[in-house]
């Protein structure tokens, strides 16, 4: 029996609830956040091992014990180390297109299947790596597994949930991405204490666990209303499922928006080419700004490399993990008070205060470096428990900002007939700038030492003027019905139009 929060049908809502359906069904497939949170922050752990980097990176080992002239800011700095975990993301950049593919012919539960089953195979072959060789094949094929899971999961948790509540539903992607980012962390710190080559192999591998739950549960997931009359055309089937996920009887009127909206879709032969016409302008500045951005707040300076960035300011091996998993906590914490946030007070509201409080952390921590973290000097405790706490501000700001909504926002401001492709897109260029942080951040760090954080912090600036100026709010309305924001904008409106008819010519 379906049961939940009612939604009422008025200012372009429909009829509906927060079923248990669509509850556990979004837990479920948040799971390919999981995979993705684990991913993020195991790699970061075991590059800071020296059983691992003595094994795979023996010059990066013996550089960061032998010489004591190097900097230390340098100390990590090999583009083979970042290699390790930059190569995922090329692998997910490639991937995300053709999920984008299975997506649209096949559903939103093929491609979560996909994904889980690719992740499950790289993490096997990861913690059971001889050499340097079978260690980046398994990255390859984990970043073929989140290339497919990211792409559909945000779409088919959007889908599913009601609109009034897509934001919190949709947020529990980024949320898994936290429990899984804690969860890697704290592996982390346990397997370090391993004798031998052990702990990190007990890190890699036990990715296979929300991998395999993912792909099991994959199973049993239901496809989406929009997906079925994507691919099947049965609107009965859709009907059915619609009234089982809203848990009313009464779905008509949004069954009408989805087969019109499909109608529209069946239309389009090449879902790339359409989406560059000038009438999803606005969707395809977002779809390339939106996941930029989130990558140059310099949050993977932070997921990646924190361990490294601990034993940068001072401190020891064992206390730059448990710093990690600190911040994971903080992190995940704030993704939480987001979810409760997202739906009440609007998604340019979050983005506004994130970016404040990101700039704000930043532009103090590197202040604090540039004045107390030399090239070789130790840093006192008080300063880099200062650092901490700040990094700590500033992760708490970026997750209930920019870290969730950059996946949200994404998810939920295409039209069906370019929302596959519109997702990849996101997706594509989220992991390909994520790679270009990944593989640079650790000479970065060591050229431009503590001017690292003055840069990102330059850098939200302009993403907080950029939300400010030409991002919409999308609070509360339906997905089929989000072509309205860009024509009552102020600077879209002029490329859209204000109307049908204008659109219409534009297509021409």
């Amino acid at each position: 029996m379906a049961v939940g929060i009612a939604v009422s049908s008025k200012s372009g809502q429909y009829k509906g609830r927060m079923t248990r359906l669509v509850i556990l069904s979004c837990m479920m497939a948040a799971m390919g956040g999981v995979i993705f949170g684990y991913d993020i922050g195991i790699s970061g752990g075991v590059t800071s091992m020296e059983t691992f980097l003595r094994k795979f990176f023996p010059e990066v080992y013996s550089k960061m014990k032998n010489d004591k002239d190097i900097s230390n800011y340098c100390k990590f700095d090999s583009q083979l180390l970042t290699l390790f975990t930059s190569s995922l993301y090329i692998a997910g950049l490639v991937a995300s297109f053709f999920a984008s593919s299975v997506t649209r012919a096949f559903g939103r539960k093929p491609s979560i299947l996909i994904g889980g089953a690719s992740f499950l195979t790289g993490a096997a072959l990861g913690g059971a790596a001889l050499n340097v060789y079978m260690l980046i094949i398994g990255r390859v094929l984990l970043g073929i597994g989140v290339g497919f899971t990211n792409q559909s999961v945000p779409l088919y948790l959007s889908e599913m949930a009601p609109s009034r509540h897509r934001g919190a539903i949709n947020i529990g992607f980024q949320l898994s991405v936290g429990i899984g980012v804690i969860s890697a962390n704290l592996i982390n710190f346990g397997s370090e204490k391993i004798e031998g080559n052990l702990g990190w192999r007990i890190s890699l591998s036990m990715a296979a666990v929300p991998a395999l739950i993912l792909t099991i549960g994959a199973f049993f997931l239901p496809e989406t209303p929009n997906s079925l009359i994507q691919s099947d055309m049965n609107h009965q089937k859709a009907k059915l499922m619609l009234q089982k996920v809203r848990g009313v009887t009464d779905v008509q009127e949004e069954l009408d928006d989805l087969v019109k909206a499909n109608a529209t879709s069946k239309t389009i032969k090449d879902p790339f080419k359409n989406i560059l016409k000038r009438k999803y302008r606005p969707q395809l500045v977002m779809a390339i700004f939106i996941p930029f951005f989130q990558q140059v707040t310099g949050i993977n300076v932070i997921s990646f490399y924190a361990p490294i960035l601990f034993q940068t300011i001072g401190f020891g091996e064992s206390a730059s993990l448990m710093s990690a998993v600190i911040t994971g906590l903080v992190g995940t914490s704030s993704t939480f008070i987001s979810m409760f946030l997202v739906d009440r007070f609007g998604r340019r509201c979050l983005f506004m205060i994130g970016g404040i409080q990101m700039i704000i952390t930043q532009m103090t921590i590197g202040g604090i470096m540039a004045v107390q973290v030399g090239d070789q000097n130790v840093v006192s405790n008080g300063y880099a428990y200062s650092i901490l706490v700040l990094i700590c501000l500033y992760v708490a700001g970026f997750a209930w900002s920019w870290g969730p909504l950059g996946w949200l926002v994404p998810s939920e401001i295409f039209s069906l007939e370019i929302r596959s492709a519109g997702q990849s897109i996101t997706v594509a260029v989220n992991f390909l700038f994520t790679f270009i942080i990944a593989q640079t951040f650790l000479t970065m760090l060591c050229h431009f030492k503590s001017g690292i954080f003055f840069f990102f912090g330059g850098w939200v600036m302009i993403m907080t003027v950029f939300v400010y100026l030409f991002l919409p709010e999308t609070r509360n309305l339906p997905m089929e019905q989000m072509y309205q924001i860009w024509r009552e904008h102020w600077f879209w409106k002029k490329i859209v139009g204000e109307n049908e008819e204008n659109n219409e010519m534009y297509e021409a």
